[in-house]
């Protein structure tokens, strides 16, 4: 005898935004959107909870199945469970009112992500969209301007877009092969991937195309992790390099 498969009912929506709704486990799981494990201590001090109360905390993000955890001997080590947690949080992020700033690390820390943040492994923040706005004067990108037109599109702010159709040119692909990226990225014919960055209202690249870019950035040390999480900074190099990159006068020199 066989047995049927359980009849499943709606999502519990509910349940799941439950952990999102603490401020403190909030603030734990915007520390780990830059896809890094963090131990228990640094995410104490990013929720601004003592150390011996995360453990609760991270407790429900567990069971919500939002964050893993990894042991390295004594040890453990926390993580986002997954990019759609990652996702929710820059949908949220754009849903929701801004907080005042009222201390120098609030101010600080908001700069920061506007500056330059991985958003799904790619870069945003101003750095991002202008590397997009770079690619589009450069003819490697073409279908759209880049901005965020309101009402015009069903696109939401924080959100992947849907209602611009960019496309790679064989400039573009040459570009970036020259730069390493891999060959199955650049075609000329699939529609390319970006979200509307949630500080600055305009366009930047996503997808795998956005992630590898992004990828390549880290390696040749153009950009690194800044100390707030999430938080990217151009090293100087990088901007040298960025100034330069369409141009094609360094492309042959980036290792």
């Amino acid at each position: 005898m066989t047995t049927s498969e359980p009849v499943r009912g709606e999502p519990d929506i509910a349940r799941v935004a439950s952990a999102f709704a603490d401020p403190r486990r909030a603030r734990v799981l915007m520390a780990l959107a830059d896809g890094r494990a963090l131990p228990a201590g640094r995410l104490a001090a990013e929720a601004g909870t003592a150390a011996s109360t995360i453990s609760n905390h991270l407790a429900v993000l567990l069971d919500h199945g939002l964050v893993t955890v990894e042991k390295h001997g004594r040890h453990r080590y926390y993580r986002l469970s997954s990019s759609e947690v990652e996702g929710v949080l820059e949908a949220l992020a754009g849903l929701a009112p801004r907080t005042p700033v009222t201390s120098l690390r609030q101010h600080t820390r908001a700069a920061a992500l506007r500056a330059a943040r991985t958003c799904y492994h790619h870069l945003a923040g101003r750095a991002g969209v202008a590397l997009f706005q770079q690619f589009l004067a450069a003819g490697w990108i073409t279908g759209g301007d880049g901005e965020h037109h309101p009402g015009a599109t069903r696109d939401r702010l924080s959100a992947p877009g849907r209602g611009t159709h960019y496309r790679l040119t064989p400039d573009g692909a040459a570009g970036l092969a020259a730069w390493h990226i891999a060959p199955r990225l650049l075609s000329t014919e699939r529609p390319l991937r970006y979200c509307v960055d949630w500080t600055e209202e305009a366009h930047h690249l996503a997808g795998p195309l956005g992630a590898a870019i992004t990828t390549r950035l880290f390696e040749l040390g153009w950009i690194t992790r800044g100390t707030v999480p999430r938080s990217v900074r151009v090293t100087e190099r990088g901007r040298d390099g960025l100034a330069a990159l369409t141009s094609g006068s360094r492309l042959s020199s980036t290792g």
